[in-house]
């Protein structure tokens, strides 16, 4: 049996570092896990008046019931989780019973300016707790974006970061087969 992760990144960039985070956690999974990411590109505001929901926030949906965790890539704007990240568990909360989010198990990891997203992933913690997630508390994932950890496409190259997602990868695994 396979654990099955999926990889959120609140950045709607191609050449996200927060997205280059998600690609070296993939390439870094523990034996026994797989993980895709998912695209929210195309995803619109949640609003409750529409009568159905749009195939796009259907399509994510799906990958979250059939994760058996999530790791966000926590983008921070102005001390805060980016809009994308947010919006995403909004639409997700709203299925009946909470049923998609309710205990599941999620390693929150981010890169941005000199403190990484650290600001923005303790409000994601917060958010976590409504949504009753069940973050991972070690090791904590923050990485600086400006100091020469990614390339120009996005991807990291510091082996010490790379060490550290893959030891989240494992923690996350854990966590997983602990709770099944």
């Amino acid at each position: 049996m396979s654990i099955r992760f999926l990889g959120i990144a609140g950045s709607l960039r191609q050449k996200s570092t927060n997205k280059g985070m998600l690609r070296a956690a993939v390439d870094n999974l523990p034996a026994g896990a797989a993980m895709e990411i998912a695209d929210l590109s195309d995803i619109p505001f949640y609003n409750a008046d529409l009568q159905e929901k749009p195939a796009a926030v259907t399509r994510v949906l799906a990958q979250i019931g059939a994760a058996d965790a999530l790791v966000l890539a926590c983008t921070e704007y102005n001390y805060s989780l980016a809009p994308a990240l947010k919006n995403m568990l909004d639409w997700a909360s709203r299925e009946p019973n909470n049923a998609l989010l309710a205990g599941k198990a999620v390693a929150l990891m981010g890169a941005g300016g000199g403190m990484g997203t650290s600001r923005a992933q303790y409000h994601l913690r917060q958010v976590c707790v409504y949504l009753d997630l069940q973050p991972l508390n070690k090791p904590e994932v923050f990485a600086n974006a400006f100091a020469g950890a990614f390339d120009a496409d996005g991807h990291l190259t510091d082996p010490k970061l790379i060490q550290l997602v893959s030891t989240q990868m494992q923690a996350l695994a854990s966590a997983v087969g602990t709770s099944a």
